[in-house]
């Protein structure tokens, strides 16, 4: 199997972090020829939103596959695994834009909600029953016009009010708790875990970094996730693990020792644990 490809931005000449294509567009990028292969995994450096207008299908994001239909909007994170189903029968759109972007463009308040509806920790990636045409048309209006002074500007704030609206299509949890002032800091662990996992899987170390008491960092994760902070960060670890094994050429040891275990041994314990099954044995399985 070959390695997972890490896929970066790359818009039309006038569209440097931000972008609009049609599924059909897509499909015939895809025959022409790319330098990946949309219809295997692949990991973005990037964020997506996939939306149905027409038709059905299925999409994979991180190993779970996701039936879509008319009306469904996927939300696809920065540094998640996806891929495409081959012969795509569905119509529809799929908007890609840069965290550059959202920074540059949106306003503080709003960065706080998108990067929670984008957390996968937290919210369902896949919305139903939306209406997202009004939205591509005011967006596809916008692109088709000459460069102008302020159509990036234009641009974000069409995009960051559909992703408001979509936030509270998904009805998330932040929304229902009376904690969400303890969100920020759950941001910041969920963000030193993707950076730090395959050095330390300690919530001391991670509790000293954030500055405040490992009761207090679980409770903040407990909140969000309703399980404790060394429970996320291995669930972490796991997703990571089941990610190289299934799109990769690598041995049990050489991942391994890029997760962050010294042993082979070690390795296979902790996926044991997690998942009742060897890492042989959950390869095999797909």
């Amino acid at each position: 199997m070959e390695n997972i490809p890490n896929i970066a931005f790359e818009g039309q000449e006038n569209t440097k972090e931000f972008e609009v294509l049609s599924i059909s567009d897509l499909s015939a990028k895809i025959v022409e020829g790319l330098d990946h292969n949309p219809n295997k995994p692949h990991r973005i450096t990037f964020f997506a939103l996939l939306m149905v207008t027409e038709g059905s299908g299925f999409h994979r994001v991180d190993l779970k596959e996701y039936p879509i239909k008319k009306g469904s909007v996927l939300k696809i994170a920065k540094g998640q695994v996806h891929s495409f189903q081959e012969d795509m029968d569905y119509k529809g759109f799929l908007v890609i834009f840069t965290e550059d972007f959202v920074l540059k463009y949106f306003s503080k308040y709003s960065v706080e909600f998108i990067s929670h509806l984008y957390n996968y920790h937290l919210s369902d990636p896949l919305v139903e029953n939306t209406n997202c045409e009004p939205f591509i048309e005011q967006i596809i209006e916008e692109m088709n016009l000459e460069p102008s002074y302020a159509q990036q500007n234009i641009l974000a704030k069409i995009l960051e009010l559909y992703l408001l609206r979509l936030e509270r299509e998904a009805n998330s949890k932040i929304k229902s708790t009376q904690h969400s002032d303890y969100y920020p800091l759950f941001l910041q662990f969920n963000n030193l875990v993707e950076s730090n996992f395959r050095t330390t899987r300690n919530v001391k170390d991670y509790a000293q970094k954030l500055m405040i008491s490992t009761k207090h960092l679980s409770k903040v994760v407990n909140v969000f996730t309703l399980n404790t902070a060394k429970h996320f960060i291995d669930q972490y670890v796991v997703l990571e693990i089941k990610r190289a094994l299934l799109s990769t050429d690598k041995s049990l040891k050489e991942i391994s020792y890029d997760i962050g275990f010294d042993e082979v041994t070690n390795f296979t314990k902790f996926f044991k644990k997690h998942t009742d099954l060897t890492p042989k044995e959950f390869k095999s399985s797909f």
